[in-house]
């Protein structure tokens, strides 16, 4: 979801920064605040008894967190940390159901959003469910190019690092980079460089 900055600001949202590797919010809080993330990128991630890391989805420009809970009133089920200094606005949860309340068309749009992410989550419990590291990569592929405004074949960048996609998709990087080899070589991607481009 991405609400008019000017329309944030209107109803008591403010520019907030994050340095590198800082906490936005931690498992277990209240949620208290509607999150659009104006520069950099924020991981959505838990870790496991072990303290093995489990990243749930990586945001960037132009795109909202923290909302779905707003509705429902329930602790964060994860962590949202930066992964590079971040600019975000920042709206408290009676602001946001104030403004959403007196502009029922940006209601539907955070309806239509909502239904989008319940929609490719559930793809991506699908294809992770899956033993082929193919079908994994596909999966975390389409899903994060349902952010993308394009409809291109091979053009979409993911944007990245292998590291990243073995922890979104719970496989080994060595893995990673043997799948991405042979998406390259059937032809399901592109790469320019090291970029991904699907």
């Amino acid at each position: 979801m991405n609400i008019d900055e000017n329309t944030l600001r209107s109803f008591g949202g403010e520019n907030v920064r994050y340095k590198s590797k800082e906490f936005i919010f931690k498992e277990g809080e209240h949620s208290l605040y509607y999150f659009q993330i104006i520069s950099g990128k924020v991981k959505l991630n838990t870790f496991h008894e072990s303290g093995k890391e489990f990243i749930q989805n990586i945001l960037g420009k132009n795109q909202s967190f923290g909302d779905p809970l707003l509705f429902i009133d329930r602790l964060y089920p994860t962590n949202a940390v930066s992964l590079e200094a971040t600019e975000l606005i920042r709206m408290p949860k009676s602001n946001f159901l104030e403004m959403l309340e007196k502009n029922p068309d940006i209601s539907l749009e955070m309806n239509a959003c909502l239904s989008q992410r319940l929609y490719y989550n559930s793809l991506m419990v699908r294809n992770m469910a899956s033993q082929d590291p193919i079908h994994r990569l596909q999966g975390l592929m389409e899903y994060l190019k349902s952010y993308y405004d394009g409809d291109c074949q091979q053009c979409f960048p993911v944007e990245l690092t292998r590291q990243q996609i073995a922890d979104l998709t719970g496989l080994r990087v060595e893995t990673v980079i043997r799948t991405v080899k042979k998406m390259v070589n059937n032809q399901t991607i592109k790469l320019d460089g090291r970029k991904i481009l699907y």
